[in-house]
């Protein structure tokens, strides 16, 4: 499975950085999952320290922006494999931009590799392009190393026809097809990440990270969040 978390996740409600307490929070729950012979991936975001379309971002050139955004997703990687490798979990950070004296290179075969060895891989530096977002780095991973599904955890607990947070009345899907977000225009994921998965026939299962043990439940198939079909 592919396991995509936000770099917001990561700061715990902070707005900015990396909040320990809670990445270690995620470790555990993920160290529990990897404990039930569960090949995991991980695709991490870098909001939590920059994004390329955010505010501080609008008078940046897009690329040089997105390239930030990009190293913001390797400080992130290596927080996730620190925790994680305390918790005695053998880790592998693979990033998009060769920077080897901190990880090593994306190459496919050898993150299947490390997989098939009980290693839980980390990707980071999203496709490695600029203008192509986490997500759409998240769906491109997943097809790469043929994993069953990908999962997105978000701070909602699946997904709505509108922004439940701000509308009391949104309606909550409990399966969606990849063609019906498209129509509709839900913020789920970009659209480039929603059609590579719909041309793929990936399942994609979103659901509330910041309820403790949800990772377990939606790998035990039980019916959390919203399942995503093409």
């Amino acid at each position: 499975m592919v396991l995509k978390l936000s770099g917001e996740a990561l700061a715990a409600g902070r707005g900015f950085g990396v909040d320990v307490t809670k990445i270690h929070e995620i470790a555990g729950e993920i160290a529990e999952v990897h404990k039930l012979g569960v090949e995991i991936a991980i695709v991490v975001g870098g909001g939590n320290f920059f994004r390329g379309v955010a505010e501080q971002a609008k008078h940046m050139d897009r690329v040089s922006a997105d390239n930030m955004g990009m190293l913001a997703t390797v400080i992130n990687a290596l927080a996730i494999q620190d925790a994680l490798e305390k918790r005695g979990v053998f880790c592998r950070v693979m990033s998009a931009i060769e920077m080897n004296q901190v990880c090593e290179p994306y190459i496919r075969r050898r993150a299947v590799r490390h997989l098939e060895k009980g290693r839980i891989v980390i990707f980071a530096a999203g496709t490695g392009n600029p203008y192509f977002s986490t997500d759409t780095a998240a769906s491109l991973r997943a097809m790469e190393i043929k994993a069953d599904v990908l999962l997105k955890a978000t701070k909602v607990d699946g997904i709505y026809d509108s922004d439940p947070v701000i509308n009391k009345e949104a309606v909550k899907f409990d399966e969606i097809t990849y063609m019906e977000i498209l129509r509709l225009g839900l913020k789920v994921m970009d659209a480039t990440a929603v059609s590579l998965c719909k041309d793929n026939n990936l399942p994609m299962i979103i659901f509330d990270m910041n309820q403790p043990g949800n990772i377990q439940r939606v790998i035990c198939e039980e019916k959390i969040g919203s399942l995503v079909t093409a």
